[in-house]
């Protein structure tokens, strides 16, 4: 498998020569579709509405939200295959709207893509 990487949104959004996908369910506040360079945004891997909300970013959630968004990802398997299908050809960046470098959905999906479930 290739280099999987995440970036946030607001620092990356330029084409760095990976297949860049937004992986958020809403669009990010403040960024112009047009002045982000991605090539799809999947809106279906990104967690759903329910746990996002209940999430909210807060650290002490952060444990839970992994184990919960990793059920959810392990019911999306034609989503998570085909995202691994495109790792396995080419270098991928998972973007992201969240402020937290390291408590987001984009730490967990990373992680879970890297594992063979």
């Amino acid at each position: 498998m290739k280099a999987i990487q995440i970036k946030r949104v607001y620092d990356s959004k330029e084409n760095d020569g990976t297949y860049r996908i937004l992986i958020d369910r809403l669009w990010p506040r403040g960024i112009k579709k047009v002045d982000l360079k991605m090539d799809e945004w999947d809106k279906e891997i990104a967690p759903s509405p329910k746990l996002r909300t209940w999430f909210d970013h807060k650290k002490e959630h952060f444990t839970d939200f992994s184990k919960l968004y990793t059920e959810e990802l392990k019911t999306k398997n034609e989503d998570v295959e085909r995202l691994r299908a495109i790792a396995e050809k080419q270098s991928i960046t998972l973007l992201y709207g969240a402020k937290d470098a390291e408590i987001n959905h984009a730490v967990v999906l990373r992680e879970f893509l890297l594992k063979k479930q």
